[in-house]
């Protein structure tokens, strides 16, 4: 079955933000992320989650280990396990991108202050 935000299981998070779960299993999880203007996630890591951060439209800014990265459209970054990181969009225009985690993210949060 064909997949897309329009029939994906959607749920908002943060400060009006929007995911859509595009794949949604314990070995994959692959979702469409929406960000409006000044928002952010909160900084954390993942003891055994890998994901790929890829932007679709707009300019995200990642912060990893405390290192900031700009991502623009058709850019993405890779965050392997145990790195704390947070994304941001600090522009003028809302941000979309996928997150892909391998694997799943779900119950692998773990909130960092730094």
């Amino acid at each position: 079955m064909k997949i897309s935000k329009q029939n994906a299981e959607h749920y908002t998070w943060g400060d009006n933000c929007d995911g859509w779960h595009l794949v949604k299993n314990k070995d994959l999880s692959v979702i469409h992320e929406r960000m409006p203007v000044n928002t952010s996630e909160v900084r954390h890591y993942h003891n055994y989650a890998r994901q790929f951060f890829f932007v679709l439209s707009g300019t995200a800014t990642i912060e990893i280990s405390g290192k900031r990265i700009i991502l623009s459209r058709e850019e993405g970054i890779e965050v392997p396990p145990l790195l704390p990181h947070q994304m941001l969009n600090e522009s003028k225009h809302d941000v979309e991108f996928i997150v892909i985690s391998q694997p799943t993210s779900k119950d692998d949060r773990i909130l960092t202050n730094k």
